[in-house]
């Protein structure tokens, strides 16, 4: 008996195994349900993201405690998504009308966002138009929400639908973190370089050393992710003189339309100084980069800089409390400005105009999901974790730059204020699939010092001028298609505007004359005139965009100095 008994055990045995894992797994889930269940009346709301960031989950989580302090018939549960899959995530949960509440925007091409927006998500125009109403007792209590961010809720408005259709939470920067101690160690420097030349020159000593296992330092870790931080922050700006050649419709910045346009007439080409000195700088920063960094993604630059193995790297405030964290108990970490040449520089000092143009803007940005059972609730608390205090907290659990007006953050992120004042890039090179695809080739080749910038450009550019045409064509074909978007849209602001009364009738109806301005005529003039100047064909002595008669320019000056006679 007591045999039989054994081997039915033993038999039984995996079964047991699951059994018991399977009533534990399911107690676990009904207390920690229990736990967070609100009362039989109560309210849950869910908020995704992607930011899996170190602290991102804890700040979300503490101002969700307090809110539910407030509100103890409100629970907010945290959906954290990993980048990889979140736009698969959100566009099937958007799609099948189980959405979160809450869902950061973000993480699909923009086209595919707008038609999010239109479809799935909630506009907030009124509210942000409104004081928040946590903001009570503070110098922001009377001013509209859209106001009391640092840039005016400016990412938030989406023209097309002339909504504001987010609430942002953050305000990111872009700069360079070191290795202090390697640093001083490798080159003798207490101070990070300030300028380009001298920056070099660190890189290059650092280079021609090795670490205890004969290793070589890598003076910047860099991959396919970084490389762009570097091109945009360092390089870009100094191609913006080319502005005064192809800004056709005088806005103060480059459409690739308009790019297409001055090449086929001879106004501009690939070996403009601007676009050659971008890539030559570009050359002169990767060849302090790790080997084979452009198959390297984001997490291998980070584990070489965290491993001191490299002195430089760039990311932004996003990765600051990662970054910090790992250091914490091996070396002190620096934040330095993107160093720039100066007006001397034997290579770049001619070109450069100014360090580049930082436009601040607010991200980290929500929406909320029309299936929202309590969109009402759902802003409620969006509007108290973007209030000036709740704000300045998740900030500061997160160690990210609050959006607020009268915030304060950690004083390592003041690194990270915006320049104000400065140059952009004007290299807008691309068109459409096929000449996208071979630029990136191309570059790509380029950036693993494979090809030269001449012999980019010598390839380039008759597939440019071959291809572009049809590109171009086609661009234009896609913008009359969006025609029949554009009536609908404005057929909506019209309704909207003809319902509403008192002062948010005036609004509707400055949306309405906006849209009608900007999406049915203005549009059309810009894209007839870089039409009839292409039809002209080359023109290389054509004047410039941004380029007057002697006559014009007398005029006006005798205008300016109060001297000589104004036109009839």
């Amino acid at each position: 008996m007591i045999r039989r008994a054994w081997a039915f055990l033993r038999s039984a045995f995996p079964l047991l195994v699951v059994l018991t894992a399977f009533i534990g797994s399911a107690t676990a889930i009904a207390l920690r349900r229990h736990h967070r269940a609100p009362p039989a009346d109560g309210i849950v709301l869910r908020i995704a993201h992607w930011q899996l960031e170190l602290g991102v989950r804890d700040g979300i989580a503490a101002l969700a405690a307090a809110y539910e302090r407030l509100h103890p018939n409100v629970k907010i549960e945290q959906l954290p998504i990993p980048e990889s899959t979140y736009s698969q995530f959100v566009t099937t949960q958007l799609m099948g009308g189980t959405a979160p509440d809450m869902i950061q925007a973000g993480m699909v091409p923009y086209n595919v966002m707008l038609g999010y927006y239109a479809r799935y998500l909630v506009p907030l125009t009124a509210a942000a138009k409104l004081p928040n109403p946590y903001n009570a007792g503070t110098d922001l209590a009377d001013t509209p929400w859209l106001q009391t961010y640092k840039d005016g809720m400016r990412n938030s408005y989406i023209g097309e639908l002339q909504e504001y259709m987010t609430v942002p939470l953050t305000q990111f920067g872009i700069r360079i973190f070191y290795n202090r101690d390697l640093l001083k160690r490798l080159t003798g420097l207490e101070v990070a370089p300030q300028t380009f030349r001298d920056f070099l020159a660190a890189c290059e000593r650092i280079r021609a050393q090795t670490d205890p296992q004969g290793r070589p330092y890598v003076p910047i870790a860099g991959s396919a992710y970084h490389v762009g931080m570097w091109a945009t922050f360092m390089c870009e700006p100094l191609t913006f003189g080319a502005v005064r050649r192809v800004d056709f419709n005088r806005d103060g910045a480059a459409g690739n339309d308009e790019f297409f346009a001055a090449v086929m007439t001879g106004r501009i080409d690939f070996d403009f100084p601007g676009y050659a000195a971008r890539f030559q700088m570009l050359s002169a920063l990767t060849q302090h980069f790790q080997a084979g960094f452009t198959g390297l993604g984001r997490d291998e630059a980070v584990f070489l800089f965290a491993q001191q193995r490299a002195v430089f790297m760039t990311t932004g405030t996003w990765d600051a409390g990662s970054l910090r964290e790992q250091a914490r108990d091996s070396f002190e970490i620096g934040i330095m400005d993107f160093p720039q040449p100066g007006k001397d520089d034997p290579e770049f000092g001619s070109v450069l105009e100014g360090p580049v143009y930082e436009l601040p803007s607010a991200e980290f940005q929500f929406a909320i999901a029309r299936t929202c059972k309590h969109p009402d609730v759902a802003l409620d608390f969006l509007q108290f974790v973007a209030s000036q205090r709740g704000n300045e907290e998740l900030n500061r659990i997160i160690g990210w730059i609050p959006a607020i007006e009268g915030t304060q953050m950690a004083p390592m992120l003041e690194a990270f204020k915006p320049h104000l004042e400065g140059v952009f890039g004007a290299m807008p090179i691309t068109l459409g699939g096929e000449t996208n695809i071979k630029w990136q080739q191309l570059t790509s080749l380029f950036q693993v010092n494979q090809i030269s910038y001449a012999d980019l450009i010598a390839e380039f550019g008759p597939f440019y001028r071959q291809q572009g045409p049809a590109e171009y064509a086609e661009m234009r074909r896609n913008s009359r298609r969006a025609i029949v978007g554009d009536e609908q849209v404005i057929a909506g602001a019209r309704a909207a505007a003809r319902a509403a009364t008192g002062t948010d009738a005036v609004t509707r109806w400055m949306n309405y004359r906006s849209l009608v301005a900007g999406r049915l005529v203005t549009r059309d003039f810009v894209a007839a005139n870089l039409d009839r100047v292409i039809a002209a064909g080359p023109a290389p002595d054509a004047p410039a965009p941004y380029d007057f008669p002697p006559t014009v320019i007398d005029r006006v000056r005798a205008r300016l100095t109060g001297h000589g006679q104004e036109d009839p």
